[in-house]
C-alpha cells in the first residue's frame, strides 16, 4: 500500500503576500507589452521590409553608381578625342572645353598592362582628388600623352542627388509602412484575422463556422482553404463520434429495459412462480448475452479508432478454414443448409482468427436475413490475379439498390431489416470491412432483391 507524505505549509506574511500580488501584475503587464510587440505580426512585416530596404540599399546604390559613370563618362571620352585631335603647339595654354582641362604631359607613359594601371592609380590618388578635381593621364591616337583635369563638383552634386533621393524614397517608405500597418492588418492581414476569429468561435456546439475567402489571394487563400478542410475533417469525424455514441446508448438501452423490467417483476411477485422465473432468467441470459457482443463489438472498433488493434500472422490454407466455418454454423443453424461449392488448395498469411471472425459474419448475415431451408453457399478460389476469393452466397432477401452504400456504415440497418427484427446491431459488416482492409484486401458485394446476395472477400494469396 502506498503511503502519502503531507508537506507542513507555513503562513506566508500578509506583506510578501499583498508584494507578491504587486510584483505579477507588474510582471504580467511588462510581459504582455513584450508578447504584444513580439507577436504583432504587421510590426514584424514591417520591421522586415524596412530591413530588406536597407539590405538592398547598398548594392542598387552602387549599380546606380556604375550606370551613372558610364553614362557621364561617355561624353567626356567623346570630348576629350576631340580635343586631343589637333597637334600641339609649341607654348600652346591648356585646351579647356566646359569642365575638362588637358595639357601635354612629360611623364614617360608605361606601355604593358599593369605598370600603366599602376601609374594612372599613382596619379589619380596621388596629384588627383584635389580642390574637386580628377587627374589622370590620357593617350592620343597620335601618341601624345596628356594630363586631363577634370572638375568633379557638378558631376558629385548630381551623383549626391541621385542617391539621396534613393535613400530618403526608401525612409519615406518604411515610415509609411510603419505609420499605416493599420491599413496592412485590415487588408492584406484579413484572412488571418478571420481565422483567428473562427478558431475562438469554434465549439462543439458550433464546428460548421468556415473562413471566409472571399478577396482572398494567393497564399493566404490557400491557408484559409486547408484550415478549412480540416474542419470540415473534424466536423465529419466528431459528428460521426456523436452518431456512433447515440447509437450504441440506443441499442444499449433495449436490452438494459428488458433486464429491468424482468427484475422488477421477479422482485415483485414472479419469484415465487416457476414458470415466469425460468422465463425471466432465459430472457435476462439472452439480452446479457447480445450486451455482451455488443460491447465487444464496440470495443473492437474502439481499438480499431485508436490504431492499437493487433493481428498474428501466420501462413494457412483457407479451404480448410472454409470447412470449419461450415461445420461449425452447420451445428448452431439447423434451419438452414450450409455448403461448400468449391475449394481451390492455395496458403494466405493473415489473422486466422480474425479471417474465421470475417466468414462467421457474413454467415451470420445471410442466416438472418435468408428465410429458413435454404441454402448458404461458400467458396474459396483464385481470380485473374492470383488472389484469394472467400465467398458467401444466400437465397434471401436481397439488398434494395439505395442501402448498398450504406450497409457497411456503422450501425446501419436498412428500414426491412428493421421490420423484420433478426437481431443484431448493424456493427458486424463494419467490423468485417475494418479486418479485411488490416489485410490489404477488398470486399465486394453483388446482390439482387428477392434472389439473394454474394459477399467476396479479396485477400492476397501467396505466391509460390
Amino acid at each position: 500500500m502506498k503511503k502519502t507524505k503531507r508537506v507542513n505549509e507555513r503562513p506566508v506574511p500578509e506583506e510578501k503576500t499583498r508584494d507578491l500580488v504587486i510584483a505579477n501584475r507588474m510582471s504580467g503587464k511588462i510581459h504582455g507589452g513584450i508578447s504584444w510587440i513580439r507577436l504583432s505580426l504587421t510590426i514584424r512585416i514591417a520591421w522586415h521590409y524596412c530591413v530588406q530596404l536597407l539590405r538592398s540599399l547598398i548594392p542598387v546604390c552602387l549599380a546606380l553608381t556604375v550606370v551613372f559613370g558610364i553614362a557621364v563618362g561617355a561624353p567626356i571620352a567623346g570630348r576629350l578625342k576631340d580635343m586631343s585631335a589637333a597637334p600641339w603647339q609649341e607654348g600652346e595654354e591648356p585646351r579647356v572645353r566646359e569642365n575638362i582641362c588637358m595639357t601635354l604631359s612629360d611623364r614617360i607613359p608605361e606601355t604593358d598592362f599593369f605598370p600603366r594601371i599602376r601609374q594612372q592609380t599613382e596619379i589619380i590618388f596621388g596629384d588627383g582628388l584635389k580642390d574637386g578635381e580628377l587627374r589622370f593621364l590620357y593617350s592620343a591616337e597620335a601618341g601624345n600623352e596628356w594630363l586631363v583635369r577634370v572638375d568633379t563638383a557638378e558631376i558629385r552634386r548630381m551623383w549626391f542627388i541621385m542617391i539621396g533621393g534613393i535613400v530618403l524614397a526608401d525612409l519615406i517608405r518604411g515610415l509609411y509602412f510603419f505609420r499605416h500597418n493599420r491599413r496592412l492588418n485590415k487588408r492584406v492581414l484579413a484572412p488571418i484575422r478571420d481565422i483567428t476569429e473562427i478558431a475562438a468561435t469554434l465549439s462543439e456546439n458550433n464546428l460548421s463556422n468556415r473562413i471566409n475567402i472571399a478577396g482572398t489571394q494567393n497564399e493566404l487563400k490557400d491557408l484559409a482553404n486547408v484550415i478549412n478542410r480540416m474542419l470540415d475533417r473534424i466536423e465529419l469525424s466528431y459528428n460521426s463520434q456523436k452518431q456512433f455514441v447515440s447509437d450504441a446508448s440506443h441499442e444499449l438501452r433495449t436490452p438494459i429495459s428488458v433486464i429491468r423490467g424482468y427484475t422488477d417483476m421477479l422482485k415483485r411477485w414472479g419469484k415465487d412462480d416457476p414458470e415466469v422465473l425460468a422465463e425471466a432468467i432465459a430472457a435476462i441470459s439472452q439480452e446479457t448475452e447480445g450486451m455482451k457482443d455488443l460491447v465487444e463489438s464496440l470495443l473492437f472498433l474502439a481499438r480499431h479508432d485508436k490504431k492499437t488493434l493487433m493481428m498474428e500472422i501466420s501462413e494457412f490454407d483457407p479451404a480448410e478454414l472454409l470447412e470449419e466455418v461450415r461445420k461449425e454454423e452447420a451445428m448452431v443453424h439447423t434451419e438452414h443448409a450450409f455448403a461448400i461449392s468449391g475449394a481451390e488448395a492455395m496458403e494466405i498469411s493473415a489473422d486466422r482468427g480474425m479471417v474465421k471472425q470475417v466468414m462467421r459474419i457474413l454467415c451470420d448475415n445471410a442466416v438472418k436475413y435468408s428465410p429458413a431451408g435454404t441454402d448458404v453457399t461458400m467458396s474459396c478460389r483464385k481470380d485473374s490475379d492470383g488472389n484469394c476469393v472467400l465467398s458467401v452466397a444466400d437465397r434471401g432477401q436481397g439488398i434494395a439498390k439505395e442501402d448498398l452504400p450504406k450497409i457497411f456504415d456503422r450501425f446501419y440497418r436498412s428500414d426491412k431489416a428493421r421490420k423484420a427484427d433478426n437481431g443484431g446491431h448493424g456493427l458486424g459488416l463494419s467490423i468485417a470491412r475494418i479486418i479485411v482492409v488490416a489485410h490489404e484486401g477488398r470486399i465486394n458485394v453483388r446482390s439482387k432483391v428477392g434472389e439473394g446476395t454474394v459477399f467476396s472477400v479479396v485477400l492476397p494469396a501467396n505466391q509460390n
